[in-house]
């Protein structure tokens, strides 16, 4: 990659962070990057291709700098401190916010719509990898949809980045009730082989009658 398109990626992902989707245009992009704006168009066609392509490289090197995180949790109540971690240096670097108004986006462009949906499924995998892992042994394991459950972590973290705007107080509640979710996983982990069995039955029957 040329020193020119790496400076423009840098700089779109530093402009749509800022100044939103609907504020980022190739002249305020190329004068972030200290460059010509014919060289958008050069390197990426559209504006919006090269936000997409922005966002969804900033998004795997999101993922793979906390691999190694994911990789060594080893409890739901580990797995969501992690999420915690990850939602507050996300912020701190504006990668929430980029994802915030890329998805905001996608509502209207499916370029965007497709840079979305590969940034999310991205965290998406990781996720599930360590909550498949981390709930092997629980009795939540048979009326869990981990998949989903991954999905709606992911979610989660993205949808407090719009909710902090508005109620800080309140998203900081709704991590501390995720975390109390954590715990709940724990001490079902820790019952005897007995209970277990019994909490095992008591779950399959309430998902039957669902």
């Amino acid at each position: 990659m040329t020193d020119t398109k790496a400076a423009l990626l840098a700089a779109a992902h530093t402009v749509v962070g800022r100044e939103g989707i609907a504020g980022t245009s190739a002249r305020v992009v190329a004068a972030e990057a200290g460059v010509n704006q014919a060289l958008v168009f050069y390197h990426f066609g559209t504006v919006t291709e090269l936000v997409a392509t922005a966002c969804t490289e900033a998004a795997d090197a999101s993922v793979a700098s906390y691999r190694e995180e994911l990789a060594a949790v080893g409890s739901f109540t580990e797995l969501l401190a992690v999420g915690r971690t990850l939602h507050e240096r996300e912020q701190a670097s504006g990668n929430l916010a980029v994802m915030a108004q890329l998805m905001a986006g996608a509502q209207r462009d499916p370029l965007l719509a497709a840079a979305a949906q590969h940034a999310m499924e991205a965290w998406n995998r990781e996720v599930e990898i360590a909550v498949r892992r981390v709930l092997a042994d629980s009795p939540l394991l048979e009326i869990t949809d981990r998949a989903g459950l991954a999905r709606a972590i992911g979610a989660g973290f993205i949808g407090l980045e719009l909710y902090e705007g508005v109620d800080a107080e309140g998203a900081q509640q709704a991590l501390a009730a995720l975390e109390q979710l954590g715990a709940v996983a724990e001490i079902l982990d820790d019952l005897g082989p007995v209970a277990r069995r019994a909490v095992r039955a008591r779950l399959r029957r309430t998902s039957r009658s669902t």
